[in-house]
Formats: C-alpha cells, structure tokens, sequence
C-alpha cells in the first residue's frame, strides 16, 4: 500500500489571487484502486463543480484514454528492451576455454578430462573420507558428486548420454573421489561436463597417441577423419566432406560436358 497525495485546483480560479489549493490524502490499496479514484472523485465532487458540467464525462474518458495508451506504449517498450537484450546475450558467442591435459577443464572444486570413449571426473574431499560418506548418481544423462549431509559437490545434467553400468567410482587414499563414465556417443568430444557450464574449445582436444592403435577400426576411422578436418579448418583448407563434393562434381562435370551449372540450384 501507497500513501499518495494530490492538489486540486479549481481551474476557474486557477488565475485569481484569491483561489487556494486543497489537500488531499488517501492511501491506495493496489488490490482495489477503484476504491482510491472514489475517494479522489469524492472529494473533487465536494470541492468543485467539476461534475455539475456536462463534459465531465468526455474528459475523464479522454484522460483514461490517454492514460492507457501511454501505459501501453511503456509495456511495448519493455517488452522490446528485454526482447532485444534476450537476443544479445543469445548471440553472444561464449567464451571457449583451452582444455586441460586430458582434454576437459579443472574447476574450482573437482576436474574432469575425456577421451573418446570415457569421461573421468576427480573431485578432492578432506582426508580421512570414507566411501561410506560419498554420494556418487549416475544416470544415463544426470550427475551427482558429494558427501552425505554436504552440499552436492558436482550436480546437474550431464553435456551427452553415458552408460551409467559402465560407470565406476572409487575412493582414493581417502581424499579423492574418482569416477569413470562410458560414453554413449564414441566419435565426438564433450565441449562441457555439465549442460550450462564452462566450455572448452574442442578443436585443441587431442587423442591419445599412443592408444589410437587400440581402437576398432570404425572408431579409429572416425577419428583419424575428425583429426583431418580439424587441421583442414585451421588451415583454412577443404574438409574431407567438402573435398568430396568438389570431386563428385568434377566427374559430373567430365561426363556431362555441355551441361551448364551457372543456374543451377544447389540443395
């Protein structure tokens, strides 16, 4: 509730010396300011003649016409203003950090790191922790990290998919959770561990050297592709998807000679 006060003037008056200005006080109920514009209109009715005139009415629809449409403007207004910072901070580009020797991030209070196949995930905890204190859920695209009775160290949706029975936690020397998850999807890296959280630039991610040999050959494939587009970009250079267009269409062009692709629309 507001206390509001206002001055009425008798604009018949208005320019004599001898006119004076009456107070007036209410307090506004916001759940009922109808209530509030009787009390108004009340006293303006014991202290003038304004509704003894017969254009009372068309000057009061005018002023809640000009009132309105003003209000209105104003919402537009904001609306357009949230609507216009919304898109900004869409189009923002975020901020991409370098990964950190096992291709993830070290935060403040745990690190985690990636290969293609595993995500692993390292949080310290005071020494003397037993495995009996530890909380560690994880779901399919869900992951919490703690100790019973503490705030979750690690909580929220995971970047993509594991297999939750492919994943393994362990207590190290009492002070060190460590925790290892499968990744559903075996050909790409995560830009996050967590959906919302700092990311990493994956173009400096690196594949382990010494175990690429390790892989089956369908995922040694995909990788040894996505380790050749990646050079490509920083390059400034074709991929192999885009080396495979241009050569598809130099044999169309040496079988079709005469065909003219000037006008032609590409899909």
């Amino acid at each position: 509730m507001a206390i509001l006060s206002a001055y009425v003037e008798d604009e018949d008056n208005k320019q004599s010396s001898t006119s004076s200005a009456l107070s007036f006080h209410a307090v506004l109920d916001p759940s009922n300011p109808l209530g509030f514009l009787k009390s108004a209109f009340n006293f303006v009715s014991e202290n003038s003649d304004m509704f003894n005139t017969d254009s009372v009415e068309k000057k009061i629809s005018s002023l809640v016409k000009n009132i309105k449409e003003r209000t209105m403007k104003e919402e537009a207004a904001k609306k357009e203003h949230e609507t216009k910072e919304k898109e900004e901070i869409k189009e923002k580009p975020k901020l991409k950090l370098n990964p950190n020797k096992d291709n993830g991030l070290d935060m403040e209070n745990h690190s985690w790191g990636q290969n293609l196949q595993e995500v692993t995930v390292t949080v310290p905890v005071p020494l003397g922790t037993k495995s009996r204190d530890v909380i560690c859920d994880v779901k399919k695209d869900y992951l919490k990290v703690g100790l019973k009775g503490q705030t979750p160290i690690v909580d929220g949706q995971l970047f993509e998919t594991v297999k939750p029975n492919d994943s393994y936690w362990s207590l190290e020397d009492q002070k060190v959770i460590s925790l290892l998850m499968t990744k559903c999807d075996k050909t790409s890296w995560w830009k996050s561990l967590l959906k919302g959280g700092p990311e990493i630039d994956t173009q400096k991610a690196e594949p382990e050297k010494s175990k690429l040999s390790d892989l089956d050959m369908e995922t040694r494939s995909t990788v040894e592709k996505m380790m050749f587009d990646q050079r490509q970009k920083q390059l400034g250079l074709p991929t192999s998807q885009e080396t495979e267009n241009q050569n598809m269409l130099k044999e169309f062009m040496a079988q079709n000679p005469n065909f003219d692709i000037t006008n032609a629309k590409m899909f």
